[in-house]
């Protein structure tokens, strides 16, 4: 954590320089759908299972979002030397929301894919994702309350490699399309006491699928074994607050037990974010996310991501 750290303070410095942004940003992909203002490549990076479904909603509601960001860098005859490279990231997300009485649903589609030409090493995929989220809910009387039903898929686009390897070892694949996938369902309830706070609880399932079966000892399956079910429980705590007029933090905190196993498993995700807003077309964020998963590895996993990036809205 601590080699992030001056990363994450000159990420929190930029945003909460006076008159460097504009506007308030960073806000949920399910409050954005209750407005027709822009939306940041963050927020199109990012879709949170907490989705929720404005009051005033009666009927069908649409969106749908795209997003590129990129970076390069070229030197020729520079003293500090340095490499060429380039990169570029596109995102969409489709966004469909129902309300009638007490009854409500979401579907959020999230799909991001990166790659970095990288001089005399190649190109290296950078960001691979697909993430389809269901929401079904129940409003109490108690409008604090709720009762939810989830379903949720996610996988990625394309192979992954692990290039922590010596120059003479080619990269090791450690992940394809459908290997691995996961089918998650979560039926519980869910507490909000404040607009930037909620916590939630409730039994699950969780259902791991491998296309490649030369992968599934990597992500605790046996060998050869294409399947595996996994009955549990989840918690979840969601924090999303504005810390200046123009800079706003997303954290979360997720975890998934299995029941057949010891609660030291128990996997965790802890996200961390930070975002401001450019102007109308740019934002400026921060990440920073580590997730435990004893299936992959025993230790902890860590993303750290400094990035800008553009936004579209296409519906």
């Amino acid at each position: 954590m601590r080699k992030y750290f001056p990363l994450f303070v000159l990420a929190l410095l930029f945003l909460a320089k006076p008159g460097s942004v504009t506007g308030q940003e960073a806000i949920r992909i399910s409050e954005l759908l209750e407005e027709d203002g822009d939306i940041s490549m963050q927020d199109i990076s990012r879709i949170d299972e907490t989705v929720i479904v404005s009051d005033t909603l009666d009927g069908w509601q649409a969106r749908w979002f795209g997003g590129l960001n990129g970076a390069q860098a070229a030197y020729s005859n520079w003293s500090q030397g340095g490499t060429n490279t380039i990169s570029a990231t596109g995102s969409s997300v489709f966004n469909l929301k129902f309300r009638r009485d007490r009854f409500a649903y979401a579907l959020d589609t999230n799909l991001r894919y990166g790659k970095a030409r990288i001089q005399e090493e190649g190109t290296r995929k950078t960001d691979d994702r697909i993430a389809i989220n269901n929401k079904f809910s129940y409003l109490f009387n108690n409008d604090k309350w709720s009762a939810f039903a989830n379903v949720n898929f996610s996988t990625q686009f394309a192979k992954g490699f692990n290039y922590s390897v010596p120059d003479t070892i080619q990269p090791i694949m450690i992940s394809r399309f459908f290997s691995p996938a996961y089918f998650t369902q979560i039926a519980g309830i869910a507490f909000t006491p404040a607009d930037y706070f909620s916590v939630q609880a409730g039994m699950a399932v969780k259902q791991t699928f491998m296309g490649d079966t030369s992968l599934s000892e990597r992500y605790g399956l046996r060998p050869g074994e294409k399947f595996r079910f996994e009955p549990g429980y989840s918690t979840a705590l969601f924090f999303e607050k504005e810390l200046f007029s123009n800079v706003r933090l997303i954290n979360s905190l997720e975890t998934f037990t299995n029941l057949q196993r010891d609660v030291a498993s128990t996997d965790v995700h802890f996200s961390n974010e930070l975002v401001g807003k450019i102007n109308d077309f740019m934002n400026m964020s921060f990440q920073y996310v580590t997730i435990y998963d004893d299936d992959f590895s025993k230790k902890v996993q860590v993303k750290q991501v400094l990035s800008a990036g553009i936004s579209l809205k296409i519906l």
